[in-house]
């Protein structure tokens, strides 16, 4: 299994606790596609560097996880077709 870091960016019209339940379900998500959650950051809301799809700020998350290639590509997939999510990025880190 290989160490990877997740970033994602929450619309900003979700409530604070909306972010935490959502970050679970990602967490959720992760454990179902056989990956093993190791940590997690909530950044809180902060403002965009530029504008993204006429939207100006998110919420910022970061997870860390371990799993498989093809485990990493179902999330991926999925988080591609949120409609909550306005970016995400998947890293793989080296140790």
């Amino acid at each position: 299994m290989r160490d990877y870091e997740l970033m994602t960016i929450h619309r900003p019209e979700l409530a604070e606790s909306d972010i935490e339940s959502k970050v679970g379900e990602l967490e959720s998500a992760l454990s179902s596609a056989g990956c093993s959650v190791t940590g997690r950051d909530l950044w809180g809301k902060r403002r965009f560097a530029y504008e993204i799809d006429h939207i100006t700020e998110g919420y910022y998350t970061v997870v860390n996880f371990q799993g498989e290639p093809d485990a990493v590509h179902t999330v991926d997939r999925m988080l591609t077709l949120s409609d909550e999510i306005v970016r995400h990025k998947i890293v793989g880190k080296n140790n």
